[in-house]
């Protein structure tokens, strides 16, 4: 799903003193990862959904038939999750910076895929919505698209070097929106 933003451009003060404003449709690009379970029986567990602006990338997810409990969630360096999601790596972490939190420590203090924690109610749902600064579905060293998003077993206590958030339970691909 496409949508257009519609953004007035100022293009100076006419001879009358009024400023006079041309409006350009901007295409915003997203992308979506479908999370399913990383075991044999296949369940999808969600949507994760990702919309680029101008300085970085809104992210919102919505799980279903999760344990009730906080749980890790980050973006992984591969684009797989074959062999119980230990295929799509490490943490996305082009700087080798230490584990944090995104939202706190910025792309100076944390790994690129360092979300933090989707919290799950006790009906197996959760959500998850945050800004991140600096992340791009556009290219350049923190382009995520092609990248895996995991949904780990325990919470992210951010600790070194990764979280201590254990097995993963949920895996998707970010995939361009057509």
């Amino acid at each position: 799903m496409k949508k257009m933003i519609i953004r007035a451009v100022g293009f100076g003060v006419c001879w009358w003193g009024m400023a006079s404003w041309a409006y350009a449709a901007i295409e915003e690009k997203t992308a979506t990862a479908i999370i399913t379970t990383t075991t044999a029986a296949v369940a999808v567990l969600g949507e994760v959904h990702f919309t680029e602006k101008e300085d970085g990338v809104q992210v919102a997810a919505h799980l279903t038939a999760v344990p009730a409990g906080n749980h890790g969630f980050h973006i992984h360096e591969n684009g797989a999750c074959a062999d119980s999601g230990k295929a799509a790596g490490g943490h996305f972490n082009p700087d080798n910076h230490q584990h944090g939190l995104l939202t706190k420590d910025s792309l100076e203090g944390a790994h690129a895929g360092d979300l933090g924690n989707i919290t799950i109610n006790a009906d197996g749902s959760g959500d998850y919505s945050e800004f991140i600064k600096g992340l791009s579905l556009s290219g350049g060293k923190y382009n995520i698209v092609g990248k895996a998003v995991i949904v780990h077993e325990k919470p992210d206590d951010f600790g070194q070097p990764t979280g201590n958030a254990g097995g993963r339970i949920g895996c998707g691909i970010i995939e361009i929106n057509k």
